[in-house]
Order: structure tokens, then C-alpha cells, then sequence
């Protein structure tokens, strides 16, 4: 067993569920600038994504009956007692506690608002080599029509603590985890996409924004609303071709 690499509660690994990894593998390679690994038969042709030599993200096959999406995990030291916080608190759980070789273990739940998420606790596989860089996951929202149910479960979880952003509005906080400097996603209501399930967005930075959407819709992924900038950068969310949502980013400088 590895020492954790992320504190408790925090994101700790990303991972895209599809309906054919080879046509994605292209995709991401051109738009993010990713090295995808071939697919281990072991694990269904589960690929990692490598960005600068840090794993970053990996791209794996689509689980029944589930639609194309990215899964956001977050840190635990122990993914058997966080399962029965979460159960505890109102969540759900999908898919058990189960192991992933030597490289960890992981859980699939939902908390009380229905939005899906998974835990990993650390073995060989520490999680993200790199965040917060183009090429890599920079941030996460959960946008939920009942965010502050959501503040109080993973709160009770996680031990997240929460801070207002007076420019999002009443309802958005940003959550930092226990222990850590500094906050790692957001939590808020749907923003206007009253008409999809809760879900957790996460946001992935690149080099050059514009250059990097242009190549997704010429590979057939959607720019959902034209690019906006931000005080924290400059910013679309998209759709790739089999229909998984996220934002593509591009850092402000400094």
C-alpha cells in the first residue's frame, strides 16, 4: 500500500466512460495533447491518459446501461468507512467497495441529490500525478438542484469546509478539503440546465483554448456556448462525440 497522495476528500483521479475508447483515444490525443496508453485487457481496455509523464485521466469502457461521462473520484483512506458514511448520511451506493488489482480500491455511490461519484483509496495507482496545469484536471463543480443538502452530506463525509464567491451568487460556494490550502471545486445549483440529472462537472486545461476547441468539433465533438472568459480563465464546456460533457480551459497567466 502507497501513502496517500491526496488529502481526504479531495479530487484524486478522473475517469472517461465510453462507448468505443478507440475512437475517444483520438480525440483527446489531438484536443488535449494526451499520450493514451493501449487498453489492458485485464481491465476491459482501460487506458491511461499521460500528460508531460503524469498520469492524468484514463478512459475506460462504458459501464451497462450508463451514459457517456466523466466519473470524478475523490481521496479516502479508507474506502469501506467512507462507504458507510456515505450511507449514513443519506447516499448511495452503486457499485461496492472493489479492488483494482495492486493499484487500489475503489466505490461508486451517490450522494442524497442523486449525483454520481466514486472513491478511490490509493494502492500502487496514487491517483493524478498533475492538476492545475494545461494538459491536466483543473477543477470540479457539482451543480445540483439542492446544493445545500449536497454541503451538508459531503461536509459530513469529507469534511469539506465552504466558502462564498460574491460574484457566483448566493447559492455557489467553492469546497476546500480537510487540511488543505486552498479550495478544489465548487458546489452550486444547475446554473439553467434545469433539464439534466445532478452532476459533477470537471474542467480540463489546455494550451490554447480556442485552437484546442476548434479541433474538437472538427473531430466531431460540440461546443456547447461560445468561448467566455473569466477571471479564472478563458473557457467553453463541450461535448466529445459520444456525448460526455466537461469544460475545456485555459489557465490565466500567473
Amino acid at each position: 500500500m502507497t501513502l496517500q497522495a491526496h488529502p481526504t476528500g479531495a479530487p484524486a483521479w478522473v475517469d472517461l466512460g465510453t462507448p468505443d475508447i478507440d475512437a475517444v483515444r483520438a480525440v483527446y490525443t489531438d484536443v488535449m495533447g494526451w499520450s493514451i496508453s493501449e487498453g489492458s485487457p485485464e481491465f476491459g481496455g482501460y487506458c491511461m491518459a499521460v500528460s508531460s509523464d503524469s498520469e492524468v485521466a484514463g478512459i475506460g469502457p462504458l459501464a451497462e446501461g450508463a451514459p457517456p461521462a466523466w466519473l470524478l473520484y475523490f481521496a479516502t483512506d479508507d474506502a469501506d468507512g467512507a462507504a458507510a458514511a456515505i450511507l449514513e448520511n443519506g447516499g448511495t451506493i452503486i457499485m461496492p467497495t472493489h479492488d483494482v488489482g495492486d493499484a487500489g480500491r475503489f466505490v461508486v455511490a451517490a450522494d442524497p441529490t442523486g449525483t454520481v461519484f466514486a472513491l478511490w483509496e490509493a494502492g500502487q495507482m496514487p491517483g493524478f500525478g498533475a492538476t492545475g496545469r494545461a494538459g491536466a484536471w483543473a477543477w470540479c463543480d457539482l451543480r445540483t438542484p439542492e446544493p445545500d443538502a449536497a454541503r451538508e452530506f459531503y461536509g459530513a463525509v469529507f469534511g469539506w469546509e465552504y466558502a462564498a464567491v460574491p460574484m457566483a451568487g448566493d447559492e455557489y460556494t467553492t469546497f476546500t478539503p480537510k487540511g488543505a490550502s486552498f479550495p478544489a471545486g465548487g458546489v452550486g445549483p444547475m446554473m439553467g440546465h434545469d433539464n439534466l440529472p445532478p452532476h459533477w462537472l470537471s474542467y480540463f486545461a489546455v494550451a490554447d483554448v480556442d485552437a484546442s476547441l476548434a479541433t474538437l468539433e472538427r473531430l466531431g465533438g460540440t461546443v456547447l456556448t461560445p468561448v467566455f472568459d473569466t477571471p479564472f480563465g478563458r473557457m467553453a464546456p463541450v461535448l466529445d462525440p459520444a456525448g460526455a460533457a466537461s469544460v475545456i480551459m485555459q489557465l490565466p497567466t500567473g
